[in-house]
C-alpha cells in the first residue's frame, strides 16, 4: 500500500472522504445507524466512519485511498496482522472443499485439541460463532451445573449482548452511555449482580458463577489489582460458585495459555474468541470435563449452532495458532511496552494528562491524571472529551486507534519498529494540536 494520504502534521480535523461519506449515506438507508456494530459508527467521535477497502499487515486502506497504521486490528483478532499469507492460503484450501456442511469435520477436532493442549485445566471445549454465544453458554453451564440462578459480573466488563450480561457493560454500551439496553426486561437481569471491578464481592450460596475479564479490556485497559483474581477464586470456592474467565479478548493474546498462566489463577470455565478464529467468526467455551459434559448431547444443558466450528474459521484459527510460539508473545509484549512508553512521554510533553496502561500485549490511552482502577475512573477519563480530539488528530495523521475511549489498542506481529516510532512521532504532534486547541 502507499504511504498515508492523510499523514499531514498541520491538519486540524479528520473528515471521512467523499467515497466513505457516500457509502455511509447508502448504509443508513438499509442498516440501522449505517453500521452493523454500534462502535463502528464514530458517533461518540462526532463524525461518520471511514469504510475499509483493503488491509495488509499493520495497515488498512479506506475507499478514498487513505492508508492508516492500524491499532484496531479487527478488535484484536488479527494478531498476525491483516491478510497474513498463511491464513489466506489455509482459508482458500478449506473453501475448495466446501464452506459449511452441517456435519463434523476434522479441523474442528484439531482446533479443539490445540485449545485444550494450550490451556491447562481446559479439558473440553465447544466451538461457537461469537463471543456472545460463548459467554451466554458459559453462564448456562454454570447455572445448570450448580442449580443456582445468580450471576455476578463487574461494572465496565463487556461479555457480549445477551440479556443477562448487558448490565453496566463496557465497550459499545459504555461508548453510547447506556446502562443496559431497551428490550431487556427486568426479569432478564433479576439474577444479575453488578459489582465494582477490582473489588472482591461477598458471595452466598445463591450465586452460580462469577464472570470476569481477567484484565478488563472494554473500559479501556484496567489490569487486575494485586489479589483481586486470587480473591475471586477463594470467594467462589467458599460459596461453591464457578469462576468464569471471559478471555474473548485476552485469550491467546496475552499468552499461549491465556490469563490463567499470566496471573496464576485458574477458573472453572473459559470463553475464547478473536485470535482463535484468525479473523473469521469463531469462539469457544471451555472448562473442566465434568462441567463441559453437562452440554447436550451428553447432558441436559442445551446449546447448538448451524455454523459452529465451520471449516473456514477453523482453518484460519489453526493457521494462526500454529504460528504463536512463546517468542511471539515476548516480541509483542516488547513492542507494546515501547509503544506505550513512547505515547505516554509524547502526550505528557504536550502538557496533557495521560495514562497508558499495559498488560503484556494490550494497551490503552486514558487522558487522566492518575491510573484508572475501575469503571468509574474510566468514565471520568472519557467525559473530558480529550480522547475524541486526540483520536481525530491521529487519524488525520494516518494512525487508526479505536473510535472510543472505552476500547484497547492492539499491536500485531506485523507492526514493525518503524511503525511504532512513527506512531509516537505523530502522537507528539497530535497531542500538541489538542493542547493548543484548549488554550
Amino acid at each position: 500500500m502507499a504511504e498515508p494520504a492523510t499523514a499531514v502534521e498541520h491538519e486540524s480535523r479528520w473528515e471521512p472522504g467523499e467515497a466513505s461519506r457516500r457509502l455511509f449515506s447508502r448504509a443508513c438507508e438499509v442498516i440501522p445507524g449505517g453500521v452493523n456494530s454500534p462502535v463502528r459508527a464514530f458517533g461518540s467521535i462526532g463524525t461518520s466512519p471511514y469504510f475499509v477497502h483493503r488491509a495488509k499487515g499493520a495497515r488498512v486502506e479506506d475507499v478514498d485511498g487513505n492508508t492508516y497504521i492500524d491499532y484496531v486490528q479487527s478488535w484484536g483478532a488479527s494478531i498476525l496482522g491483516h491478510a497474513h499469507r498463511d491464513v489466506l492460503r489455509a482459508v482458500a484450501r478449506a473453501a475448495e472443499s466446501g464452506t459449511t456442511f452441517g456435519a463434523p469435520t476434522e479441523a474442528e477436532v484439531r482446533l479443539a485439541e490445540v485449545l485444550c493442549a494450550s490451556v491447562e485445566g481446559c479439558e473440553r471445549v465447544r466451538l461457537v460463532s461469537s463471543g456472545t454465544e460463548a459467554t451466554m453458554t458459559a453462564v448456562r453451564i454454570a447455572r445448570g451445573a450448580s442449580g443456582r440462578a445468580k450471576v455476578v459480573k463487574f461494572a465496565g466488563c463487556y461479555h457480549g449482548h445477551s440479556d443477562a450480561l448487558l448490565a453496566e457493560g463496557g465497550s459499545g454500551v459504555a461508548t453510547l452511555g447506556l446502562p443496559g439496553s431497551a428490550g431487556v426486561p427486568e426479569s432478564a437481569v433479576a439474577d444479575t449482580v453488578v459489582a465494582p471491578f477490582n473489588v472482591v464481592p461477598a458471595l452466598d450460596r445463591s450465586v452460580a458463577a462469577v464472570i470476569v475479564e481477567p484484565a478488563a479490556a472494554n473500559m479501556g485497559l484496567v489490569p487486575p489489582a494485586p489479589g483481586f483474581l486470587e480473591g475471586l477464586r477463594a470467594a467462589c470456592d467458599d460459596a461453591g460458585a464457578l469462576l468464569v474467565f471471559d478471555e474473548v479478548i485476552t485469550g491467546f493474546r496475552l499468552d499461549r495459555a491465556g490469563a490463567a498462566r499470566v496471573f496464576g489463577v485458574r477458573p472453572d470455565l473459559w470463553t475464547f474468541g478473536k485470535v482463535i478464529g484468525g479473523g473469521l467468526p469463531l469462539a469457544a467455551v471451555g472448562g473442566r470435563r465434568d462441567l463441559m459434559e453437562s452440554l447436550a448431547p451428553l447432558g441436559p444443558v442445551y446449546q447448538a449452532g448451524t455454523l459452529s466450528g465451520n471449516p473456514l474459521a477453523t482453518a484460519a484459527g489453526l493457521a494462526v495458532l500454529e504460528r504463536l510460539e512463546p517468542q511471539a508473545y515476548e516480541q509483542l509484549a516488547g513492542r507494546v511496552g515501547r509503544l506505550a512508553s513512547g505515547l505516554a512521554e509524547a502526550i505528557a510533553a504536550a502538557g496533557l494528562p495521560v495514562q497508558v496502561p499495559v498488560c503484556r500485549t494490550l494497551f490503552s490511552v486514558y487522558f487522566a491524571e492518575s491510573p484508572v482502577r475501575d469503571y468509574e475512573g474510566a468514565r471520568r477519563a472519557a467525559r473530558n472529551g480529550l480522547y475524541r480530539h486526540f483520536f481525530l488528530a491521529m487519524l488525520a495523521r494516518g494512525v487508526a486507534l479505536a473510535p472510543s475511549a472505552y476500547e484497547v489498542g492492539f499491536v500485531s506481529l506485523a507492526h514493525e519498529e518503524a511503525d511504532l516510532e512513527r506512531t509516537v512521532e505523530l502522537a507528539a504532534g497530535a497531542a500538541r494540536e489538542v493542547a493548543e486547541a484548549l488554550q
